[in-house]
């Protein structure tokens, strides 16, 4: 496992963290629809233009494609809006942590199907991550009422990261390019994304307050960053040790939470335990 990889996994995490912080201020003045468009179009503009004056199309056409295809109707499609419908539903600080049991679900499916073999400190790395995710869930005094049928979103969202990132790192093996990997499954989820909106008749949630603009603006511009240190990562290691640590974001993201959402989101010593639980899984996951 190259330590370049674990370096950008963690990267990734970070910018993770930082755009659920900008979607929550966001999320005042906008839907959280806009801000998953916004970052959807953003990064296909961004990333074609890349390929187009750095890469020859050609690599467009092998079998790695149709697995990226299959990755982008999942992800970030369908996990962006279950992502930021939990922030809005839960909170920041509690959705993040939520949906970092993506890693149980990633090792198993990888051990079943791309036959990795990871070894003990990853799996425990795993576990005390999934305990932080415990302590962080739990209700806390003098914060907003939410419903236990909520958890869907970020349980939903971790399922179904965990499906696409395999499917990522399935297509890396055979075409080992993740900035066209990046382009062809965002743009897919583009697609996906903006026909849904017109076949459930939801064009109109796109309407807001300027005021939200800053801060999905920035989520969109993050959010490209991060796609694409995640996609560098797969290419460069193994997913039972990327993708735990991608979703290690909750950390940062209880770290900013306290730090520029104490007007709408508490903090307590259960939280932070979670977060040290997190850092411990971290440090086993990297450790050899």
């Amino acid at each position: 496992m190259s330590l370049g990889a674990e370096l950008l996994a963690l990267s990734a995490a970070v910018a993770w963290g930082s755009e659920a912080i900008l979607v929550r201020r966001g999320s005042r003045y906008a839907s959280v629809v806009l801000a998953a468009l916004m970052g959807f179009v953003l990064s296909t503009v961004v990333l074609w233009s890349a390929i187009w004056l750095f890469f020859p199309l050609s690599l467009l056409y092998t079998r790695g494609t149709w697995y990226f295809v299959i990755s982008g109707l999942i992800q970030p499609a369908i996990v962006r809006f279950l992502h930021y419908t939990g922030i809005v539903r839960l909170g920041a600080s509690r959705a993040g942590p939520v949906r970092s049991v993506t890693p149980l679900f990633a090792i198993a499916i990888a051990f079943s199907f791309l036959g990795e073999r990871p070894d003990a400190g990853v799996y425990l790395g795993s576990f005390l991550s999934v305990v932080g995710v415990w302590l962080t869930s739990s209700r806390r005094e003098g914060e907003s009422e939410w419903k236990a049928i909520h958890l869907a979103y970020p349980l939903g969202a971790a399922f179904l990261t965990a499906i696409s990132q395999n499917f990522r790192k399935t297509g890396l093996l055979i075409m080992p390019n993740p900035y066209v990997a990046t382009a062809v499954t965002i743009t897919t989820s583009l697609v996906v994304f903006s026909l849904s909106l017109v076949a459930t008749g939801q064009l109109h949630t796109l309407r807001g307050d300027r005021k939200c603009l800053p801060f999905y603006g920035t989520a969109a511009v993050v959010s490209a960053t991060a796609q694409l240190l995640g996609y560098i990562a797969l290419a460069k290691g193994d997913v039972s040790v990327v993708v735990p640590l991608i979703n290690t974001n909750p950390l940062f993201i209880v770290l900013f939470s306290a730090l520029f959402l104490r007007d709408l989101e508490t903090i307590n010593a259960r939280v932070a335990t979670g977060a040290v639980l997190i850092v411990t899984g971290i440090a086993l996951i990297t450790y050899r």
